[in-house]
């Protein structure tokens, strides 16, 4: 019987946005569905996915692309000290697995450390029927990886200018680095009422095939302001209430497709 290749949800946008609020509810929608395991992936030098999830780091691939310069055992040889360093760094709880780039300690660029991202991902994958991953503003580090597909591209902005330039250089900036994309999505978060026009306006030319709006929520800033996990929002939060519906939307359709095209 041949395994069934993992699919792949990425999020993409500003910083600011709220993209990594958004991934978190994602990863808790599928939770919910029974749509595990999951391997979350931080891809974000500034990582917070971890506080997002309620889930606490210790280590991350830019401490080992660190230690990878001194610290290698007599004996052991490149090789074996980055598999032990990654089975180090990942961050394992029920149904779901979390592993963070994290921001190298040194200076000098963060090719390495993406490096050894990528030959992570691509061995871990097999283990897991969902990869979750919470990119920076550009996608430069999922073009970085040999797996290149995306089934699912959620792209966040919130209601701003510069949130909307962030997600068409994005849309763009995908085509042009070759990146496989079943659907790009446009999120639109902390949505306030009486903008439709303006940003039916700034999205014109944009390429999302989809666009939905996230109300903005007070629940979100008070679990921020006082250190809870957002990924634990109350079922009567308004933003919760409206991912969770763009959520089963898209999942409905993804599984469809996907019978479709085993048919």
């Amino acid at each position: 019987m041949t395994k069934e290749r993992t699919i792949t949800f990425a999020f993409a946008g500003k910083g600011g946005t709220g993209k990594t609020t958004l991934a978190g509810l994602f990863v808790r929608f599928l939770l919910e569905h029974n749509l595990t395991p999951i391997l979350a992936v931080d891809a974000d030098s500034n990582a917070n996915f971890n506080e997002v999830l309620g889930l606490k780091v210790e280590e991350t691939l830019g401490q080992a692309r660190e230690m990878l310069k001194k610290d290698v055992p007599a004996g052991m040889t490149k090789d074996l000290f980055i598999e032990m360093k990654v089975e180090q760094s990942l961050v394992e709880s029920k149904d779901i697995d979390l592993m963070v780039m994290g921001r190298p300690e040194g200076p000098g660029c963060y090719c390495a450390a993406n490096n050894l991202l990528s030959k992570c991902i691509d061995r871990l994958m097999a283990n897991y029927p969902y990869l979750v991953i919470d990119n920076e503003a550009g996608m430069e580090h999922f073009s970085r990886l040999t797996t290149k597909d995306i089934d699912l591209l959620f792209v966040v902005s919130d209601p701003s200018r510069r949130g909307m330039l962030s997600a068409r250089r994005i849309c763009d900036l995908v085509d042009d680095l070759g990146i496989r994309v079943g659907r790009k999505f446009l999120m639109i978060n902390r949505y306030r009422e009486g903008l439709t026009r303006l940003i039916s306006q700034k999205i014109r030319g944009l390429t999302p095939e989809s666009v939905a709006t996230i109300p903005e929520d007070e629940l979100i800033c008070q679990y921020d302001l006082e250190g809870k996990p957002t990924f634990e929002l109350p079922l009567e939060s308004v933003a919760l209430q409206a991912a969770n519906k763009v959520f089963a939307r898209l999942i409905g359709q993804l599984t469809l497709g996907q019978a479709r095209a085993a048919s």
